[in-house]
């Protein structure tokens, strides 16, 4: 009889005793254990099972869940040395995966109050005289408002103190670190947040002689610069490491099992076109273990992993990304790739300046996938790999389209009687929805670092062809930047049907020479002629005369169209 499926639960001990469906991976505890490093810091993607991975080595370890059943007929409790290691160290857990808050005040106090409830946990430490009148009140003070000093110490300090009482130094976990990281990015506190934490880290995982290991988990490796400037005792394990690359997410094997137990086995190719595509170093054919579990529980395929999440920080990047990092995204939707360098050390900082640095945090959070890795034989830059990135997997790229329709989602009724009247070659309607959509969006493109004037509309029209994209993209190719005839277009709209108009869209600012910006328009029209950008579509067979073509001229805020 299959096990029941539970959504969302990530205690390692009610799963066991409610025999619940779990992948058995305890075989991590005994690789980890062995490795005998200081700190481990893994990077996977939000929902990938890190949290339920360190319930487990929580409560494999821990002195609390001594003499515990729920490991037994697990992988680990094959062998008799790890019976015998079970519930022998005092462990300190916390994590940090709901500090969301939107200023750099309400993170610290949240962060000093998880600390006063590991504390409080402990609590039994004030009990008998075993603490000494100092040490007391060093205890009843931690709390949410205590000072930053005193809560960068906090950790250590508690350590310090188990190890008295257990006679062992103690295993520290924190789930999500970078949690707060990324919310303080966007919300403008990265410097002041990133100080704190990085005396935090230093003081709990560096200068804490009571510490036998630690365990890091998160998404991303935030630069060793901005908190890790002192832990040369970590061990880093990214996406692209070899190490614990089967422990996080399922096997292809894995889901292959789960599918029989559930009476799915047909339905595996479906399965893995919706879910496959990760990898984590050589090992690939990974699966989004949540979807899974939500697909065994439903029995129907959805977009289950890339809703859990608000995706703010990734619409961010590519809503205010220059126009190379929306026409890679054409591209990616297209089912193409991209070639890039990769730095696993995300400088949230360098996010809106360096476009290599948005593929890497969208590798790190497991929206892109490795393709192809790329070594040069010969020079000083052999070190120095490039990777083939593509979009992970079709629920990922259903992320993607819901995102950039709800870019319009403001003037969505302005933005579909734009799209009747493109069809129709209405182009008085075309001016006046096309006005509106701008008036209503174009702000929402300009939010990154400085555009200039000439920049705003480049943001705005290419967000505005990736809305296209999702839109139309059942009856036409759509293309932008790409060689044809003298020059390169800027959006040519290709028909699936040869019966059916296609489009070319020339996009211009109003110039210093130009009074009008009709002549701006004119000038663009004029543009797509005299590069003859038709070129191309006529090579395939399209008719002159069922080629349109449109001229935008950009003043401010303000949209013109003309058009033959």
């Amino acid at each position: 009889m299959a096990r029941t499926v539970g959504i969302g639960l990530q205690d390692f001990e009610k799963i066991r005793k409610d025999n619940l469906f779990l992948i058995d991976k305890t075989e991590f505890i005994k690789e980890w254990w062995e490795m005998h490093d200081d700190v481990t810091l893994i990077m996977r993607p939000r929902r990938f099972g890190k949290t339920l991975a360190l319930s487990m080595v929580e409560q494999f370890f821990s002195v609390e869940y001594a003499g515990t059943d729920i490991f037994q007929e697990t992988n680990i409790w094959k062998e008799k040395k790890y019976q015998e290691l079970q519930g022998t160290y005092p462990v300190i857990s916390l994590s940090f995966s709901g500090i969301k808050e939107t200023s750099y005040f309400e993170v610290k106090k949240k962060i000093c109050k998880i600390i006063q409830l590991v504390y409080q946990k402990f609590d039994f430490l004030l009990e008998k005289d075993f603490l000494k009148e100092g040490e007391k009140k060093d205890f009843l003070n931690i709390s949410a408002d205590m000072e930053e000093y005193e809560a960068s110490l906090a950790l250590q300090r508690l350590s310090q103190v188990l190890y008295r009482y257990y006679g062992k130094k103690v295993i520290i976990l924190l789930d999500e670190y970078d949690t707060p990281m990324q919310e303080a990015y966007v919300g403008g506190y990265w410097k002041e947040l990133t100080a704190f934490t990085r005396n935090l880290f230093n003081a709990t995982f560096k200068g804490n002689s009571y510490m036998e290991r630690g365990i890091m988990t998160g998404i991303t490796r935030v630069s060793k610069e901005s908190i890790f400037s002192d832990l040369n005792n970590l061990v880093v394990v990214t996406t692209t490491s070899e190490l614990y690359a089967d422990t996080f997410g399922f096997t292809e094997e894995e889901v292959e099992d789960a599918l029989n137990e559930y009476g799915l086995t047909k339905q595996k190719e479906e399965v893995k076109y919706w879910y496959d595509g990760f990898r984590f170093g050589d090992r690939k054919e990974i699966y989004n273990p949540w979807s899974i579990i939500n697909y065994l529980k439903y029995r129907e395929a959805g977009p289950y992993w890339t809703n859990t999440s608000s995706n703010r920080l990734i619409g961010h990047l590519i809503q205010t990304g220059t126009k190379q990092v929306k026409e890679t995204f054409e591209k990616l939707l297209a089912g193409d790739f991209l070639t890039t360098v990769i730095d696993e050390q995300i400088v949230y900082d360098q996010l809106d300046l360096d476009e290599s640095a948005i593929w890497s945090f969208l590798l790190a959070s497991g929206y892109l996938k490795v393709r192809g890795v790329k070594v040069p034989e010969t020079g000083y830059v052999r070190w120095q790999k490039t990777y083939e990135l593509e979009l992970t997997n079709f629920e990922v790229k259903i992320m993607f389209q819901n995102m950039f329709r709800g870019w319009f989602s403001s003037s969505a009724a302005n933005y579909n009687e734009f799209l009747l009247a493109l069809m129709k070659g209405d182009l008085d309607a075309m001016n006046v929805y096309m006005n509106r959509i701008a008036l209503a969006t174009f702000s929402f493109f300009d939010s990154g670092n400085g555009p200039s004037a000439e920049s705003e509309p480049e943001r705005f029209y290419h967000g505005f062809v990736l809305g296209l994209i999702v839109e139309l993209e059942g009856r036409y190719v759509i293309t932008s930047n790409r060689e044809s005839g003298f020059g390169r277009y800027d959006v040519m709209l290709e028909p699936k049907d040869i019966h059916e108009p296609a489009m070319i869209l020339e996009f211009k600012v109003q110039g210093l020479n130009e009074k009008e910006l009709s002549d701006t328009a004119k000038s663009a029209l004029q543009q797509i002629r005299e590069k003859n950008y038709a070129a191309s579509l006529t090579a395939k067979g399209f008719r002159k005369e069922n080629i349109h073509e449109y001229g935008f001229a950009f003043q401010g805020k303000k949209v013109l169209i003309e058009g033959r």
